[in-house]
């Protein structure tokens, strides 16, 4: 994040992945009390146990959720919860160690708020090695480098999913029915390519991020919750009815598609960059460990719940995303619509966190009376790039694991274990603590590279998927 981004009193730090603009920890820094301890401030806007919980929850339930059953697909009936379950704990785990560092930092350096690039750049300061002393800014660089990519990357999730559901949807207007539970095969009417539905949606997409400011951001946030929470009850409500028999499902499915089972759930478990702030907004942060520890047990289950039992419901047939495979008839077509109207909404909150931190780096760069066209062409463009990089890869289950691999490992399993050695390190750490932190960041670094490389491969060689494994089809 450069200087003047951080001088810019229009653009207010920001660094949740999934948090609504109005928990900006920016707020109320007048109110500090500059003592030695860790303090937190804005006592009139301070959020309760409950809010936060209900926010921490909110920022993790999105697109990653709904690909979780083929996630448990490619890791197997009996490996896919095991897995989630360690990577829930290493996760939650990891964001225990970014607070404890934050914590850290405020009280050396008598700081009332540190965000995550904050915590690595100090962390970097720390490091007994001159170099990474030397070349500490790297550290916010690199955090705002990754979170670009996943937020970019969220972005991008979104135009195949809208695209998806609503090609599903009115291609088989024709066929749907009142009758939920007949689940025949549907013959669909042709329509246009799929990546013209997301050049479709690209206009509103423009004029939906040109809103900038932050209360009226908050108001489509709480639109999208309520159309996404009414979306998750139906689809449970659906998949615990009748659900086959699973003797033929396989325990371990095999360890080639395993890295995209790791993809996808890294993906769903990045919640890492919102923790700061909600922890710093909140009334009594001493509380915070214990809601991040019950809400993560939640999400976790609710993770492990829909993935296991989305597979069992549809097994080998399950799509990139369950929405895909549920029935044609109007009930279930709404819970489409209804998810889908809350992802559009959503996709201008994912778009705030790149653009505070792009736009600036432009706009502080040309004459005064210049800003706003500039900051408009920005996002347009910014746009304009994700609908071209879906639409470059318009296979929703590989997008998610390619982004997952790729910049959610990095935030959420390899960054934080690193941070903590260095932060701690010059102040003695046991041998064993030191360890914990490595095999973390290594298992987190293979993650990284296998399924980076094994969503690629599936992109330009697919083996045994087919392209159209996530494009509309009958529900049988």
């Amino acid at each position: 994040m450069s200087t003047q981004r951080l001088r810019n009193e229009d653009y207010h730090d920001y660094s949740s992945t999934d948090v609504s603009p109005e928990e900006s920890p920016s707020e109320g820094l007048n109110n500090f009390s500059s003592q030695g301890s860790y303090q937190r401030f804005g006592e009139n806007n301070s959020t309760t146990w409950f809010q936060t919980l209900i926010h921490l929850l909110k920022g993790n339930i999105g697109t990653g959720l709904l690909g979780l059953p083929l996630a448990v697909k490619n890791a197997g009936i009996l490996m896919g919860p095991l897995s989630l379950l360690v990577i829930g704990l290493v996760a939650v785990h990891c964001m225990g160690i970014l607070v404890k560092c934050a914590h850290h930092f405020c009280r050396r350096l008598n700081k009332p708020f540190v965000d995550y690039g904050d915590t690595v750049m100090y962390g970097l300061e720390s490091s007994p090695s001159s170099w990474l002393r030397n070349h500490a800014h790297w550290g916010r660089h690199i955090v705002d480098f990754f979170l670009i990519v996943t937020q970019l990357g969220f972005c991008c999730v979104y135009f195949v999913f809208l695209a998806d559901n609503f090609k599903q949807v009115i291609e088989a207007a024709n066929g749907t029915t009142n009758n939920c539970h007949n689940n025949e095969t549907v013959i669909l009417t042709p329509t246009m390519d799929s990546r013209l539905y997301m050049l479709s949606f690209l206009p509103f997409l423009v004029l939906l991020v040109f809103v900038r400011n932050l209360r009226a951001l908050s108001i489509f946030s709480l639109l999208a919750n309520i159309t996404m929470l009414v979306s998750l009850v139906m689809l449970y409500q659906f998949i615990v009815q009748n659900i086959p028999d699973p003797s033929r499902l396989p325990l371990v499915a095999p360890w080639k598609t395993y890295p995209l089972f790791f993809g996808t759930a890294i993906f769903a478990f990045e919640g890492i960059g919102m923790v700061l702030p909600l922890e710093n907004k909140m009334k009594d942060p001493q509380k915070f460990p214990i809601i991040l520890y019950v809400g993560m047990a939640i999400i976790t289950a609710l993770y492990i719940s829909l993935g296991c039992l989305g597979y069992l419901q549809f097994g080998a047939n399950i799509q990139g995303s369950i929405t895909l495979n549920l029935p044609n008839c109007w009930l279930y077509q709404s819970v489409k619509l209804l998810y889908s109207i809350g992802i559009f909404f959503t996709y201008a909150l994912q778009f705030y966190v790149p653009a505070e931190i792009i736009i600036p780096f432009f706009v502080s760069r040309v004459p005064e009376h210049w800003e706003l066209v500039v900051d408009l062409f920005v996002r347009t463009v910014l746009v304009c790039v994700t609908c071209i990089l879906a639409i470059l890869i318009p296979r929703l289950d590989l997008v998610i694991s390619l982004v997952g691999s790729v910049s959610s490992s990095a935030l959420a399993l390899i960054i934080p274990p690193l941070l903590e050695i260095t932060t701690y390190y010059s102040e003695g750490m046991s041998p064993l603590t030191i360890a914990k932190d490595a095999l973390i960041s290594i298992l987190g670094f293979v993650g990284f590279v296998v399924g980076t490389y094994e969503a690629l491969y599936e992109l330009i060689q697919p083996s045994s998927a087919p392209i159209f494994i996530n494009s509309p089809g009958a529900f049988v």
